[in-house]
């Protein structure tokens, strides 16, 4: 019954996202409503955040998207479903119903889209998407979008150069077997949970007061192939081996935010730690992980306790995970180290008006 519910779920997904491919601008509320609880709870990355009723997504989210892309199509290269188990720390409810998927948003940029100014150009938005199903309809979503690619699309740079690789789109499963439209072997699945939930405890064995830039007691080589494809938001980057996620992201992101062992009542939404065949997921929002220690990003450390918006899609290949997809809402994330990265946007919009140069 599980795995039929899955499928029957993935099904409705999978259906939502191609009619909102096909049906044209003015179909697109009456796709949204057969699909979607008229209660449902949405959340996307900053600056959208969170709306609430379906109707209240359509014009305050769809239709301001699809003018400004009205040629939009949905490109996952992602795309699974489970049940949620529940076991790990990081899990949500245990029995709640995920369909999930990354990958992108791609259409002409013709009208302005968050404050960004409109290029008449082909535009790339990378998306992670989780949703949370209830009797065969979503729920609740928890969605990020790339809006720090967009901008750099449109010539604005509001961060430093990301460490890893930036630029251009960021691949799917080398494989190009990421698309899960049918029911995966229960064996290979587990096994696939099994050596995330491993990486994981993994990680947690860091304590930043004793080992500072040490990560060698994370143990992180057991657990992924050296020539593993790491892909982060723009702000950090792609990395290409084991070595290059350590150096690129992983020392970077533990001197800023290398809590593992906080000691706080846990807030925020885990949702999706779920397995099918090859690939896992997982993800958090608005999830207490860390107190603001060490510079990030170019930003003096605050501090502050922070949350995290975070999606990982990892692929299992043999004994090893050998890529992952980890969408993270950096500007939510900057916002909370008192920067705001729109505003940023709107004054190199202003820069850019007046002639002055820069990179926009």
């Amino acid at each position: 019954m599980t795995n039929e519910l899955n499928q029957r779920n993935k099904e409705a997904v999978w259906d939502y996202w191609q009619k909102l491919n096909h049906v044209g601008i003015d179909n697109v509320p009456a796709v949204i409503r057969a699909a979607v609880h008229h209660d449902v709870n949405w959340n996307g990355s900053a600056p959208i955040d969170q709306i609430l009723g379906v109707e209240n997504l359509i014009s305050g989210f769809w239709l301001p998207l699809l003018r400004a892309f009205p040629d939009l199509k949905i490109r996952p290269y992602v795309f699974m479903g489970g049940i949620e188990g529940g076991e790990s720390e990081w899990a949500g409810e245990a029995g709640s119903e995920w369909v999930t998927g990354c990958g992108y948003l791609t259409g002409t940029f013709a009208e302005d889209w968050l404050g960004i100014p409109a290029t008449g150009k082909k535009t790339n938005i990378w998306f992670g998407q989780f949703y949370k199903m209830r009797e065969g309809k979503i729920a609740a979503s928890y969605v990020q979008y790339d809006v720090l690619a967009v901008m750099r699309q449109a010539g604005f740079q509001v961060l430093p150069p990301s460490p890893g690789m930036d630029g251009g789109k960021i691949p799917g499963p080398v494989a190009k077997d990421g698309i899960l439209l049918t029911e995966q072997d229960p064996l290979e699945s587990r096994k696939t949970l099994q050596l995330v939930e491993a990486m994981g405890q993994g990680l947690m064995r860091y304590v930043r007061s004793r080992d500072g830039a040490d990560m060698s007691r994370m143990e992180q080589d057991k657990y992924w192939h050296p020539d593993m494809r790491w892909f982060g938001p723009s702000g950090i980057g792609g990395c290409f081996s084991l070595e290059e996620f350590e150096d690129f992201h992983q020392r970077n992101w533990l001197h800023g935010f290398g809590d593992r062992q906080l000691d706080v009542e846990r807030s925020g939404v885990g949702m999706g730690f779920i397995g099918e065949g090859k690939y896992a997921c997982g993800g958090v929002w608005d999830f207490r992980f860390s107190y603001n220690n060490g510079g990030y990003a170019g930003i003096p450390a605050t501090g502050k306790l922070m949350t995290m918006r975070d999606f990982d899609w990892w692929k299992r290949e043999g004994d090893y995970l050998i890529e992952n997809w980890v969408p993270i809402d950096m500007i939510d994330l900057c916002r909370q180290m008192g920067v705001d990265l729109m505003e940023r946007l709107r004054q190199q919009i202003e820069l850019r008006k007046s002639g002055a140069p820069g990179f926009w």
